[in-house]
């Protein structure tokens, strides 16, 4: 381990994984919970598209990104109270177009570059310390919201109607749950890429609700689960030379697989 952290690239990776996987994993909580892991997936696709937008145009891919996540999110919750359409057909309409939008730009590019490739797959062990940065105040950012938020997260998770009622405002919260999502999910890109960041989202969170018996259990859980996965990931990935971005998530699933087998030894099924 010593010979690991000896390394600059390895001591950025390793702080921005936790970051970035604890970030997710506490947002997932609420996301499985509501069954909307799915808006993860969805705004995976459209960040596609604005990671090729900002090469396209030599900004920083990142900030593109972010900026079409979020209006994408926000995209999703009109197109559900507007046309009257359900989670998933909203998000599998703004995530076609997203990606749909990706592949256009990078045909008029002409290339499908390294750095478009480093998106797609993941790129964490050449993450520069100004990304850590970046990841640092964004995950603050959702961590501090969630905290102040919390009680009317909750209520909204398990109860929205009576939430309603009760005077919340549901429509903003959604509002900026779809936010945090966003954010999360572009910093997520940078640690296992576009293609595997829902995973982040949804594995650590389901595999906390498999043993939590409390909601604050599922977040601590949940929370270790993806820092477990993202040191052991990336310390195997160093080691054995394998690609970051899969051994995270590779770590992660066995661990969700290791506590739902726990689950079934503390409550066996009902004869039936």
């Amino acid at each position: 381990m010593e010979s690991l952290l000896s390394y600059a690239f390895m001591q950025r990776a390793l702080l921005a994984g936790l970051l970035i996987s604890i970030t997710c994993a506490i947002l997932g909580v609420f996301l499985v919970l509501r069954r909307d892991a799915m808006i993860g997936h969805g705004l995976a696709h459209v960040t596609f598209g604005g990671v090729a937008l900002g090469l396209l145009l030599y900004l920083t891919p990142l900030l593109v990104a972010l900026v079409v996540a979020v209006f994408s999110a926000l995209g999703i919750l009109k197109l559900k109270e507007r046309a009257g359409l359900h989670g998933d057909t909203a998000i599998g309409i703004i995530s076609s177009l997203g990606m749909a939008l990706g592949i256009l730009l990078v045909s008029v590019a002409g290339s499908f570059n390294v750095d478009l490739f480093g998106y797609l797959f993941g790129n964490i062990l050449a993450i520069d310390p100004e990304e850590v940065w970046m990841a640092l105040i964004l995950a603050l950012v959702v961590l501090i919201t969630i905290v102040l938020f919390y009680q009317e997260f909750v209520f909204l998770t398990f109860d929205p109607e009576s939430a309603r009622t009760s005077g919340v405002r549901v429509r903003r919260l959604d509002k900026l749950l779809a936010i945090l999502t966003a954010v999360t999910v572009v910093l997520g890109m940078k640690v296992v890429g576009i293609l595997l960041v829902s995973a982040l989202l949804v594995i650590p969170a389901a595999a906390a609700l498999q043993v939590a018996r409390s909601f604050k259990e599922a977040f601590m859980i949940s929370a270790a689960v993806a820092g477990v996965s993202a040191i052991a990931g990336l310390t195997i990935s160093f080691y054995l030379d394998w690609p970051a971005s899969g051994t995270i998530v590779a770590v992660s699933g066995l661990l969700f697989l290791i506590l739902f087998q726990a689950r079934s030894y503390r409550k066996p099924a009902p004869e039936e």
